[in-house]
């Protein structure tokens, strides 16, 4: 049965959404085998939403990292002295 429950973004990155389901489906308890296709559409769409919640917020951790890294760049830049 294929439910389509990924959008284009998430089908792009197939080996990111792999991993991470795989870590919410260790929380779960769950064995990443053959068991899977025997969960109800509603349990799929439980994990697929916590995939989506830590992808969202590995995202942002990671668009803070930047902005950090920025701003210590900026704070190290040493001035050009004025003659």
């Amino acid at each position: 049965m294929s439910l389509n429950l990924l959008t284009q973004e998430e089908i792009k990155n197939k080996t990111d959404i792999i991993s991470v389901t795989e870590q919410v489906l260790d929380v779960e308890g769950i064995e990443c085998d053959s068991k899977i296709a025997k969960l109800s559409e509603e349990k799929i769409n439980k994990i697929l939403s916590e995939v989506r919640k830590r992808r969202q917020r590995r995202s942002v951790q990671n668009e803070n990292a930047e902005e950090e890294e920025e701003e210590e760049e900026k704070g190290q830049e040493s001035p050009l002295p004025t003659t």
